[in-house]
């Protein structure tokens, strides 16, 4: 049996799906799907980052993360001067970015989950963690870069992905940039499957969008845990994240003060960065808060 069978009968099983050797098995997808669902609620209901949180450095290890860390910081170097030395990671879950990011800057991290803050504690603590909402916070200091990587994707409304760019805003010092790294935008989707795992942990990862005329898609995990006496256990934790076109990004990054740009890049994925003025629009320069 080829591979991808194999997987497909493993998350068959562990969804309770009967197979359909038509397509349109999707249509048969349990009725729990909400592509509605508000980003808070959405995000809170991940059991990756919540009970599961213990598991995360099974699910996802560091080293995944060097080579788009090391794009990143080419990037900044090109599009910033002098060189950035501080930084805020809003979203910073585990801590895996921060890893290779904290040579090169002191950095700031923010995460809603106070189970994935502690592991990132472990892996970084010589940065400044702090729980907040990044739709929300509001540190009152600024920074020379505000970064924003795949924790953007679970913002899946349009007023929540304005939010976050606002934040953004707010704690980008003048003449400072902030840098958004969504897993997709609408031209770039393609469905698919993955798998990992490490240790005493294994998954298998299943992208797919229901209903390309929405703004969202989903993210399904099948994972296996096995504990220290040998049984295993199967979780299904689903992610449901935001889906917009390049044009819609750049439009609500402008709305909020920053000057935008996209960074296409086929061997890693687009990027968004955002500028905010030395002066305010009325022309008075602005004063850095730290």
């Amino acid at each position: 049996m080829a591979f991808v069978e194999s997987l497909e009968l493993f998350w068959r099983g562990c969804m309770g799906i009967e197979r359909s050797d038509s397509p349109a098995w999707l249509s048969s997808w349990p009725s729990d799907v909400s592509l509605s669902s508000r980003s808070s609620h959405a995000v809170q209901a991940v059991k990756l980052y919540h009970e599961l949180a213990e598991w995360w450095p099974e699910f996802s290890d560091p080293k995944e993360y060097r080579r788009d860390t090391a794009h990143f910081r080419r990037v900044l170097r090109k599009w910033t001067g002098p060189a950035p030395l501080t930084m805020l990671e809003l979203g910073s879950g585990g801590g895996n970015s921060a890893f290779h990011l904290k040579a090169h800057f002191a950095m700031t991290l923010v995460d809603l989950s106070p189970r994935m803050l502690s592991v990132s504690r472990k892996l970084n603590s010589e940065c400044e963690h702090i729980k907040g909402d990044i739709r929300t916070l509001r540190l009152g200091r600024t920074f020379d870069v505000v970064f924003v990587h795949d924790a953007i994707c679970h913002m899946t409304t349009e007023p929540d992905l304005r939010a976050v760019m606002q934040t953004a805003y707010e704690h980008c010092r003048p003449g400072g940039v902030a840098l958004f790294v969504p897993d997709y935008v609408r031209e770039t989707f393609v469905a698919g499957t993955d798998h990992g795992g490490a240790g005493r942990l294994r998954f298998l990862q299943w992208v797919f969008d229901p209903d390309p005329t929405d703004n969202t898609y989903l993210v399904d995990f099948a994972i296996l845990l096995r504990n220290q006496e040998g049984e295993a256990r199967v979780v299904h934790d689903r992610h449901v994240q935001g889906l917009f076109p390049r044009a819609r990004w750049l439009q609500l990054l402008r709305e909020v003060g920053l000057k935008a740009v996209l960074i296409k890049d086929d061997e890693v994925r687009d990027l968004f960065l955002g500028r905010r003025p030395l002066q305010t629009p009325n022309g008075a320069k602005q004063k850095k808060i730290s």
